[in-house]
């Protein structure tokens, strides 16, 4: 009999990724696609959900190709996806009314604007653990509803988008429901992705009425919320389909979740930092929702079938390794692995700082207005001190996290375990380490959002039986101990809030 595995799809903010894992956690097959990035205007970010389904059927297929794997070999399928990014597509066709609004997309900052005169801050935050910002799917919702072209219909009149999302004709949802809905034909998202719409109760487990009247969003186009891990399954692929077998797809999680999952931080108090596009800190809180005083997120960080809810706090920062695309997008650097022999080539930034506001700042400031900032420069300013200045930035807005963290939680954090792109880095990891006084733990297998959902899918259909399995596979690559001293560290993290100032409410013509 051939071995069997779990296939994990791993959909991103700039590409689209297929993994499979056998049983030891390791890597056996790993297929990528990059897919478009859309700027209609400034602070505008799209993409094709088209393109983004017919990504993900080409990694599936030529990941299992390279590897020699049959789809039969697959017990369960894992999704994990970029959060937020918002879908509206027609429930009978399956055709996109509109591009997806990306989580990074700022064009409805004037209606948390406007949500914030009229004094509603308060109440979303209480209900969904979230700051009110651009950065959730239910002002995208809105503004598709408000906004993308109606449907010209073969058999129909056009109708008002509204009335057709009233009488149930079209869906809405996270890419984790858009996937799930190509692979399955069913309607489904798990409660973490719930959990950042911006409409969804967190501590009663239900899209909530108020919020759904207030940006008038039908619940007939919402999908029906699961377990992160669903032993009931969100249903199989079509035998008839691309794969060509009936594959349970029976575990989802937001990519920030899927890596804390990944990580195997099933405790309250564990904690990891994802360095993607964005950085991602998030910590365990157990079964408890953790108010934050300190501009953090309280969300969902997973569900187990028949278990209650873990809850987690939250640093979400918008521009990190993002930042460091920008570096090559500029010319100052040729590729990502020359930033840290940059950086090292000189002892300082000379008093620059980077400030890469480039959609807003998340936590813990929350400015969907501020902007991209360098300040600092002098004639003897060379890309050197910009590129390291850059690397800086990626590590003092994590010491902002790591700060709030701490004081919303009462944990003092000892180790944190780190995943995502740039922490092959081992110049940032070091420099992480140093500026937040904190050992820096990055595990073998760095590709923990998708191994955090193929563990979700595994344990719902048996391929795991217990979590204490996957805590066995988690292997550390390297440790980093803090090298500077804590005055040192202090005093270059001591004139960061006075840049970060400066690039504040930057974006009024926008």
């Amino acid at each position: 009999m051939p071995d069997t595995y779990v296939g994990a799809i791993d959909q991103g903010t700039t590409g689209t990724r297929f993994m499979v894992f056998d049983h030891s956690g390791n890597v056996v097959a790993n297929s990528y696609e990059q897919h478009e990035q859309i700027y209609p205007e400034p602070g505008w970010v799209e993409h094709d959900p088209t393109e983004i389904w017919e990504n993900t059927k080409a990694v599936v297929t030529a990941g299992l190709d390279a590897a020699d794997l049959d789809a039969t070999q697959l017990e369960a399928i894992g999704i994990t996806n970029q959060r937020e990014t918002t879908i509206v597509w027609d429930r009978e066709t399956g055709r996109p009314i509109h591009n997806a609004l990306v989580w990074q997309d700022r064009r409805t900052t004037d209606r948390v604007e406007e949500l914030e005169d009229a004094g509603k801050i308060e109440m979303i935050r209480e209900k969904t653990g979230l700051e009110a910002d651009a950065y959730f799917s239910a002002t995208k919702t809105e503004w598709i509803l408000d906004n993308a072209e109606p449907l010209k219909l073969e058999s129909a009149r056009t109708r008002d988008l509204r009335e057709r999302a009233r009488d149930g004709e079209l869906l809405m949802g996270t890419i984790d429901s858009w996937l799930i809905y190509n692979l399955t034909g069913n309607h489904i998202t798990d409660v973490t992705n719930a959990s950042r719409t911006m409409l969804y109760d967190i501590e009663g487990l239900s899209w909530d009425a108020e919020l759904l009247e207030e940006f008038d969003i039908p619940e007939a186009m919402l999908p029906e919320v699961r377990p992160s891990s669903d032993e009931a399954t969100y249903g199989t692929t079509d035998p008839d389909g691309f794969l060509g077998a009936e594959v349970p797809v029976a575990g989802a999680l937001g990519d920030q979740q899927a890596a804390l999952f990944g990580q195997t931080c099933f405790d309250a108090g564990d904690a990891k930092n994802t360095y993607g596009t964005g950085s991602f800190y998030l910590m365990n809180t157990g079964e408890e929702a953790v108010e934050s005083d300190h501009g953090l997120l309280t969300t969902i960080g997973f569900q187990m079938s028949g278990e209650p809810v873990q809850y987690a706090l939250e640093g979400s920062i918008f521009i990190t390794g993002a930042a460091i695309e920008w570096l090559e997008d500029v010319d100052l650097i040729k590729n990502a692995a020359q930033t840290a022999e940059l950086a090292r080539s000189v002892e300082s930034t000379d008093g620059v700082y980077m400030v890469p506001a480039f959609t807003g700042l998340g936590a813990p400031h929350w400015d969907g207005r501020a902007r991209g900032t360098i300040v600092g420069m002098t004639r003897g300013t060379r890309k050197e001190h910009i590129v390291r200045a850059t690397l800086e930035s990626i590590a003092y807005q994590t010491r902002d996290i790591a700060e709030a963290m701490e004081a919303d939680s009462g944990v003092e954090t000892t180790t944190l375990r780190v995943d995502g792109g740039a922490v092959k880095n081992n110049f940032l990891c070091q420099l992480q380490s140093d500026i937040i006084q904190t050992e820096i733990s990055r595990p073998e297998v760095d590709e923990t959002t998708a191994l955090g959902s193929a563990y979700a899918a595994g344990l719902a259909v048996g391929y795991w039986d217990t979590i204490d399995e996957l805590r066995d596979n988690w292997q550390v690559d390297r440790n980093f101990q803090p090298e500077m001293a804590p005055e040192q560290a202090d005093k270059m993290y001591g004139r960061w809030d006075d840049a970060v100032e400066r690039s504040r409410d930057w974006a009024h013509e926008e």
